[in-house]
């Protein structure tokens, strides 16, 4: 005799239990846990998108026209801003002078910007009138400070002159020549920024463990030792920070050099143009010669050559800190 298998249907069984239906406080509750972080940082990529990613894209697009101030139908002539950019001979001379300008700047500026956080860092009596003493130069109004490096720099009666023929030099004319001026607008840059860096670089050697700065004097290590392989390692990303940041800033380099020039009515970076940047001569075409589109390809070109450079530096620095150790 077989045994015969009865099967219940589920709806027999009895109804299953179930959760009771969230409620309305309960949804938004879950809701703001979700989205809210969201909410808190869009302000930002708002304002971002506003006053950074559309002037970008739309100065691409004003590069593509043949656009003049007050013009109201403009003509799109494509990349030919562009073509006449690449064959344009006092471009490459102001981006010639950019990039002498960022190399006598920048690079000295982070090596004192170092030298001098690390003299910071030590045991100095009233530390914060130090730290505050080298932000001065940043704090200060940059005109001002053009007006003054312009006079120390003067060919007859500026200091530095006068201190050449102290010691038996000859005069220079800083605003004549293109190297001389050149360094004189970097020793500029170099006074506004160091101690801008420097308390960046302070802030990230304070940071650093006393631990480790302990073991390293009791195993016998000196300060020069415990400088390069502690401090120095434990700074890569505050290094490379910098050198992103200065590079940004040293191909952007404006107000030096209009501030610089002493020529009356001029302000195109000398005489001869012998430290005009791309900045200033972007600033000339858009708002001199009124010619946007023209103004707006050299905009284009800057920008894809300061990430160009900037990505270069972050590879080369980190490609130095693997090299001498620094992890």
């Amino acid at each position: 005799m077989t045994t015969i298998e009865k099967i219940v249907p589920e709806s027999a069984a009895g109804p299953k239990h179930q959760s009771p239906r969230p409620t309305f406080r309960q949804r938004l509750s879950r809701w703001d846990v979700r989205y809210s972080p969201y909410l808190y940082i869009a302000p930002f990529f708002v304002v971002f998108a506003l006053v950074g990613v559309f002037p970008l894209l739309y100065t691409a697009y004003v590069s593509l026209f043949d656009w003049e101030i007050g013009d109201d139908n403009p003509k799109f002539i494509g990349f030919e801003n562009y073509s006449e950019l690449f064959g344009d001979a006092q471009f490459w001379n102001s981006l010639t002078n950019t990039l002498s300008i960022f190399v006598l700047s920048s690079g000295p500026q982070i090596i004192m910007a170092v030298l001098l956080a690390a003299l910071l860092n030590t045991k100095l009596r009233g530390p914060t009138g130090w730290r505050v003493g080298i932000l001065l130069p940043y704090a200060a109004s940059l005109v001002a400070l053009g007006i003054i490096f312009a006079n120390l720099f003067g060919t007859r009666y500026g200091l530095v002159n006068g201190l050449l023929e102290t010691l038996g030099l000859d005069r220079v004319d800083w605003q004549a020549g293109s190297f001389s001026s050149h360094v004189a607008i970097a020793v500029m840059v170099n006074w506004r920024w160091t101690g801008y860096n420097a308390l960046i670089v302070l802030a990230a050697m304070q940071a650093i463990p006393r631990e480790l700065q302990e073991a390293a004097i009791v195993d016998g290590a000196g300060p020069i030792r415990r400088f390069v392989s502690i401090t120095l390692p434990l700074l890569k990303p505050t290094l490379i920070f910098v050198v992103i940041t200065s590079t940004i800033g040293g191909l952007q380099i404006f107000t030096e050099p209009k501030l610089f020039d002493a020529m009356p009515g001029s302000n195109n970076g000398g005489s001869t143009n012998q430290f005009q940047t791309v900045t200033l001569y972007m600033y000339q075409s858009g708002f001199e010669n009124f010619s946007l589109g023209y103004a707006s390809a050299i905009a284009w070109v800057l920008f894809v050559l300061i990430i160009v450079i900037a990505g270069v530096n972050f590879l080369v620095t980190r490609r130095l800190t693997r090299t001498t150790g620094l992890k």
